[in-house]
């Protein structure tokens, strides 16, 4: 049923830009560690970077445990699920690295992304995931599920940020600078966008 593959295929890609949602878990190297899982998905936010290496936007929010996660130890991994069409469920597993606003990496990176979602004040950072495996699963318990189209919600929040306001709301943000287990999350304060 499942298969591993060498790449991420043509195939694969255009599975993986196909789904509305994928999911992201990590996991700090501490036993007794918060294990974190977050649903990704805003259009434009995910790009496929190359046959081994796939990349999302780090936008607002109230923490930062993936990123705190791979600044201490990079094991991530991203799940797709079809909950239309034949079922499949497709997992990458490798190493990932937040990209901030200050690396000269993030200029090269951002035009791989929509536009829209480029010029977001609350972009944070880049998240590049290597992939290490890639291989799916048969997806037989997955629901289907009818897609209904992006809630506005988190982009009229942040909407409403400047550089200044988006910069200060992370400092009030008690696990942004440092994770559920004191780990460190984003730089805080947020370094200036120079792209």
């Amino acid at each position: 049923m499942g298969q591993v593959y060498e790449h991420i295929s043509d195939g694969v890609r255009a599975f993986i830009e196909k789904q509305h949602v994928f999911f992201v878990a990590t996991a700090p190297l501490a036993a007794d560690g918060h294990v974190n899982l977050s649903p990704k998905g805003l259009a434009g936010s995910f790009a496929v970077l190359d046959d081994r290496t796939v990349a999302y936007l780090d936008l607002g929010g109230s923490g930062a445990e993936t990123v705190a996660h791979l600044r201490e130890n990079g094991r991530v991994t991203l799940m797709w699920c079809a909950f239309e069409g034949p079922p499949r469920i497709l997992r990458i597993h490798g190493r990932g690295t937040p990209v901030f606003r200050d690396d000269p990496r993030w200029a090269r990176l951002l035009p791989h992304f929509g536009e829209e979602m480029r010029a977001r004040t609350d972009l944070r950072a880049v998240i590049t995931v290597e992939a290490e495996r890639i291989s799916d699963t048969c997806g037989f318990a997955v629901p289907f599920m009818e897609h209904q189209g992006e809630r506005p919600l988190h982009t009229q929040r942040f909407a409403r940020e400047t550089a200044d306001s988006f910069a200060a709301y992370c400092e009030t943000k008690e696990h942004v600078g440092v994770s559920l287990d004191g780990l460190p999350g984003l730089p805080l304060p947020l370094p200036p966008r120079t792209f």
